[in-house]
């Protein structure tokens, strides 16, 4: 259930905090003073489509957060431990803000998610109904939905199946179709496939050789700058007039000098030294630039081939094994195009197969609703009874989709026909329901489907529309029923339907230097008293109506004991 909501910053409403119980929680007010905008705020706090016009004029940005108690056994629990989130207590907490800029910031228990995992975990928490379905019941087209809803479970493997063999059979009729395009456009199509193959095939590319020739070139071009360097070393010290020859000299002079001051011995030692060491790194030098792999023409060749390879690059991929994978792709659509014929015909051969494996599956989703069309009928035959129907009948028209067309969900059409009266044939609901009869339908629908949906609160958003007198006591026993199962957030004008509240909030508005502001308050015995007066007499407020509604209360609390 929904524990607590707080919003701030959204449409009319500044700040605002409401703690919400179990069971049937009613909101009532003046025309205006904010109520569908409090189910708004929770529509998009699970998932619904935002608006920057939703933020309060003035703010940056509009908050809304609700904390939410869920079963163990909620999906919201694994889901939750998916995204590695932990789940206390059994308590979920959902925020989301909107921002001036359009963004939207979601966040599950304090971790940021993404708005189609809130959406995804919204529809396990909350089931708003509100006006926008009572149009969805008068459109036909909608009614296959609501029949899928009702038989999920029974149709899920069924048309999961169906799903993945309807995907695959509009792949291959999407590709047939373009084999049957324009014959010119394929003749054009033809020849630039070869062109483009005959000019990737020319530069007889091999798998990473990009790669390969701009490391070898690294190394050439380090090669011929370390060749200069060796060659020039060894030449400062090898030849005629060059380092060595002076050193010698300078050790000649040096001998005639410790002949003459046999002190001088060691400095002579010394000069010899450093000649025969010199000398002998010299001839190093020379063994490493001899051995050294430099050629001039490879490197230039190595140029030259990457020059080539850069400019099919930028027609055919970022990398060799980017264009010889485009090679590869187009070689097959040119083999396709050269054989179009028998490729058509291979095609055509697989669509036929997988529509027979379809109309089998699709035959099959038939049968199910067939069937699950009839339970649905004799439960809302049972619920209408309750809502002073009890003559009505109801069925789901099932029929297949014409020209023997293939659909997402099926080839079947659903329409929901009532008769109102004895006597009167069965016409589309469209055609013969009142907006009273719409009401009433759709709340025996959403009493049949809340039992198995298993979700944490529902919200009905006037769903009382058009009714009154005993019919809307039906209702307002039909939705406290549906509120003994799952917390229940009702909007309503109707009494009867306010009488039944276990929780009775009250909306106003109030100006405030010049902007308006939206308060929530719980009613206690006596503002109860004085609210439900008010939705009877609609003006003026009398002892009259006091004690009408006084007796309403008090004919809801023995209802609801005896429920």
């Amino acid at each position: 259930m929904l524990v607590e909501l707080s919003i701030k910053n959204f449409a009319i409403i500044d700040e605002l905090i409401v703690s919400l119980n179990k069971g049937l929680t009613v909101l009532t007010g003046e025309t205006g003073a904010g109520k569908s905008i409090i189910i708004d705020a929770i529509g998009l706090l699970v998932g619904g489509r935002g608006s920057t016009e939703f933020i309060r004029y003035g703010a940056n940005r509009a908050e809304i957060e609700g904390l939410f108690s869920i079963e163990q056994d909620h999906p919201v629990i694994e889901k939750a431990k998916s995204l590695g989130i932990d789940v206390e207590e059994g308590m979920i907490i959902v925020r989301r803000d909107l921002t001036t800029h359009g963004k939207s910031i979601c966040r599950l228990n304090g971790k940021l998610v993404t708005l189609g995992i809130i959406r995804e975990i919204g529809q396990t928490l909350v089931d708003i109904h509100g006006q926008h379905e009572h149009q969805a019941l008068l459109q036909q087209d909608r009614h296959i939905a609501f029949l899928d809803s009702f038989a999920k479970d029974a149709l899920k493997s069924t048309k999961s199946e169906y799903q993945l063999l309807f995907k695959k059979f509009n792949n291959v009729k999407n590709q047939l179709e373009q084999m049957n395009k324009n014959e010119q456009e394929l003749a054009h199509r033809t020849d630039l496939i070869q062109y483009q193959l005959n000019e990737i095939e020319k530069a007889k590319l091999r798998p990473h050789e990009d790669e390969d020739l701009l490391e070898e070139k690294l190394k050439l071009a380090n090669n011929e700058k370390l060749y200069k360097a060796l060659h020039a070393s060894y030449n400062s010290l090898y030849g005629e007039g060059k380092g060595l020859d002076w050193i010698h000299n300078a050790l000649s002079h040096a001998e005639e000098a410790v002949e003459i001051d046999p002190k001088l011995k060691k400095l002579v030692e010394t000069v010899s030294s450093c000649y025969y060491l010199l000398e002998e790194a010299s001839f190093s030098l020379s063994h490493q630039f001899e051995h050294l792999e430099f050629d001039p023409n490879r490197l230039e060749m190595i140029e030259t081939r990457l020059n080539e390879i850069s400019f099919l690059k930028k027609k055919y991929g970022t990398t060799v094994d980017e264009i010889l994978e485009y090679a590869a792709k187009v070689e097959d659509e040119l083999d396709t195009l050269v054989n179009k014929e028998d490729r058509i015909q291979s095609l055509q051969n697989e669509l036929d197969a997988l529509r027979l494996d379809l109309e089998v599956e699709a035959n099959a989703l038939s049968a199910i609703r067939k069937d699950k069309a009839l339970q649905l009928s004799d439960l809302v035959h049972q619920q209408l009874q309750a809502l002073y129907m009890e003559k009505t009948k109801f069925t789901v028209e099932m029929n297949k989709i014409p020209n023997g067309r293939f659909t997402e969900d099926g080839v079947d059409t659903a329409e929901f026909y009532i008769s109102p009266n004895p006597g009167e044939p069965l016409k589309p609901l469209s055609k013969v329901a009142s907006g009273g009869e719409i009401s009433r339908i759709m709340l025996a629908m959403k009493t049949i489907f809340s039992t198995g949906q298993g979700v944490t609160s529902l919200i009905f958003d006037e769903v009382d529309t058009g009714v009154s007198g005993r019919v809307a006591q039906a209702i307002a026993e039909k939705i406290y029923q549906i509120a003994s199962k799952s917390q229940v957030l009702c909007i309503t004008h109707l009494p009867q339907v306010a009488a039944m509240a276990d929780q009775h909030l009250y909306i106003s508005k109030q100006q405030i230097e010049e902007r308006t502001k939206t308060n929530v308050r719980q009613l206690t015995t006596e503002e109860k008293v004085h609210e439900v007066a008010r939705m009877i007499s609609g003006v003026e407020v009398t002892e009259l109506t006091k004690e009408h509604a006084n007796e309403l209360l008090i004919l809801a609390d023995q209802i609801k004991t005896n429920t």
